[in-house]
C-alpha cells in the first residue's frame, strides 16, 4: 500500500509540474508587442526598416517565435546584409541590422554590394554618384571587376567611367563622364586600350567635348563619331 501511494505521488507531482510548465509557457508566450531596431545606417531609416519589419513579426508570440525563420525573411529586404535576432523580456524582440553598401547601379532595378552581389534598392532612391553597371543575369562579380580593374587606366587619361556594359554577346562598351562611349568589342582589350590612349594622348582629347563614340574594334587605328555624324558600323569582336 505504502508504494502505491509512493507512485500516486509521483504521478501526481509530475502531473503538477507539467500543468505548471504549460501554465508558465502560456504565460509568457505571449503576443510580442514592441520591435527594437539596432545598428548605424547611412542609407535607411529606423522608420523604413520598422515598415518593412512589422509584418514579419505579426500574430508571433515571444517565445513560439523562430528566430531562424524570421532572419531569412528579414534578410529578404533588399537593403539588409546581416541580421541577428534576440528575445528581450517580456515581450520584445531585438533586431540587429547591418546594411548594404551600395557602390553601383546594375541593371536599373538593383544596386551592387562590394562582393558584386545585388540586391534591391526600392522602394528607397538610388544614392548618388554611383556608376552605372549592366550586364547578363549571374554576371555581375565579372563587371564589377573588370569596371575596378579599367577605372585606374582610364583615370590615368583623365577619364571617369560614368557606364560600364557587357553586351549579351560578351562585347564590352564603357561611357565617359563626358557622354562619349568607348566601343571596346570582345576581345585584344589590351592592344585596342593602348590603342586609344596613344590617339587620345596624341589628338583626340583636344575634341573630346564633340566626340559621340570612338571604336576601337578595327584591326588598325580607331574610328570616331562626332557629335551630329551619322552612325557607322564596325564587326561586333
Amino acid at each position: 500500500m505504502k508504494r502505491r501511494n509512493a507512485w500516486f505521488g509521483i504521478l501526481l507531482l509530475a502531473l503538477l509540474l507539467v500543468a505548471g510548465g504549460r501554465a508558465l509557457w502560456l504565460w509568457l508566450d505571449r503576443p510580442i508587442e514592441r520591435v527594437s531596431i539596432r545598428g548605424e545606417w547611412d542609407y535607411v531609416s529606423a522608420d523604413y526598416l520598422r515598415t518593412q519589419l512589422a509584418p514579419l513579426v505579426q500574430g508571433t508570440t515571444w517565445l513560439s517565435a523562430d528566430l531562424g525563420v524570421l532572419r531569412n525573411r528579414a534578410l529578404e529586404i533588399g537593403w539588409l546584409k546581416e541580421v541577428r535576432i534576440s528575445r528581450e523580456w517580456p515581450n520584445a524582440l531585438v533586431f540587429e541590422l547591418v546594411e548594404q553598401v551600395p557602390i553601383a547601379r546594375w541593371n536599373d532595378d538593383f544596386l551592387l554590394n562590394p562582393k558584386g552581389e545585388p540586391f534591391a534598392f526600392a522602394p528607397l532612391a538610388v544614392p548618388s554618384g554611383l556608376p552605372d553597371l549592366a550586364g547578363p543575369n549571374g554576371s555581375s562579380e565579372e563587371v564589377l571587376s573588370y569596371y575596378h580593374r579599367l577605372t585606374p587606366y582610364f583615370a590615368n587619361l583623365s577619364l571617369a567611367l560614368t557606364q560600364f556594359r557587357l553586351e549579351p554577346r560578351g562585347a564590352w562598351r564603357v561611357q565617359l563622364s563626358n557622354g562619349a562611349w568607348i566601343m571596346l568589342g570582345r576581345r585584344e582589350h589590351e592592344v585596342r586600350l593602348a590603342r586609344l590612349a596613344a590617339s587620345w594622348q596624341r589628338e583626340l582629347s583636344r575634341y573630346s567635348e564633340h566626340i559621340r563614340y570612338i571604336d576601337l574594334r578595327y584591326p588598325n587605328g580607331v574610328a570616331v563619331a562626332w557629335h551630329g555624324q551619322s552612325d557607322f558600323e564596325a564587326s561586333e569582336d
